[in-house]
Formats: structure tokens, sequence, C-alpha cells
């Protein structure tokens, strides 16, 4: 069996094109918010599972809130982001953790850049996929529930969506 991916690799997929396009429509505190909140109630337990006793992914998320708040500064929640990057690369022989670690990490990176918002979908939809499904499932069965979870994510986003936000991000998807 080949190595499991370590994210998606189809930025043109209708479902990630879609969750692009709604992204640009909204501020980053927004975006930020909705990505910390989603990690936290569907990545963070695929973690949990496999790692218990490492906090690193939840103590980012926190670090990203409290920033979001005004308690700390960028650099602080930066070093605490950076660990829950750490986490993903030593969990190399668990995909299923190490993508929901990374989906963390650019999750509560979108306090610094909107466009790490992309790592929601991009790493936390396969997570999720190999998860429920495990890693020697057949590329098209996991895609499935990838495409489930992403268009799960645009719902989430839409639901806390401003209309008519004044201050969209400016975003430079890269491809």
């Amino acid at each position: 069996m080949p190595n499991p991916r370590k994210m998606l690799p189809d930025y043109d997929a209708p479902y990630i094109r879609a969750l692009m396009r709604l992204i640009e429509t909204q501020d980053k505190v927004t975006i930020a918010n909705w990505c910390v909140s989603y990690a936290e109630v569907h990545l963070l337990p695929v973690w949990e599972k496999v790692f218990p006793e490492d906090g690193r992914p939840k103590v980012a998320l926190q670090a990203a809130r409290d920033w979001l708040a005004g308690k700390i500064k960028l650099p602080v929640a930066k070093k605490f982001i950076l660990d829950a990057h750490a986490a993903a690369r030593e969990a190399e022989a668990h995909p299923a953790a190490r993508a929901s670690a990374r989906a963390i990490g650019q999750a509560a990176s979108t306090i610094h850049s909107a466009r790490h918002s992309l790592g929601l979908p991009l790493y936390g939809a396969l997570a999720i996929a190999y998860d429920r499904l495990g890693v020697n499932a057949p590329w098209d069965e996991l895609l499935r529930v990838v495409s489930e979870e992403c268009w799960k994510m645009h719902a989430a986003l839409q639901e806390v969506a401003v209309e008519n936000e004044p201050n969209p991000v400016k975003v430079k998807w890269r491809s």
C-alpha cells in the first residue's frame, strides 16, 4: 500500500472552490472564529482519540481564541501554533491524527493570514475520512466523505457569514 496522502491535492474540486469563494466574502475575524470552532468540534476529537495526553493542538486553538480576544500577542500565539504543527510531524504513523493536527494548526494560523483557512478542508476533511473509513479505504470512498465534510464546513461558515461584509479578506490562493 502506498503511503496515505497528507492532504487533499485538488484545489479545483467543487467543494474546495465553493469554500474559497465564500471565504473571500468574509473578514479575517469571522474566518478565524469559524476555523477555530470547526477544528475544535470536529478535528480535535480525532487527535485526542490517538493522543489524549498531547494537548498541543488544543492549546493552539486556545491561543488563537486568546489572540482574537486580545489577551495575547501574535508571537505568543504563533509559538503554540507551531507546536501543533510539530505534533503533526511527530504523528507520522497515525495519518488521521497527523492530518487533524495539521488542520488544527492551519485553522489556528488563520489569525495570521486568512489563506491558512484552506488548510481546514485540505487537511481536516481528509483526517475525518481517514478516521471514519481507515487509510486503506478506496480513494473514491475517502473522497466521498471528504466532499460531504467540506460541504459541512461550507454550511458552518455560511451560518456565521456576515451578509455584505464591508471588509472581506483579500486572499491570494496558491494552486
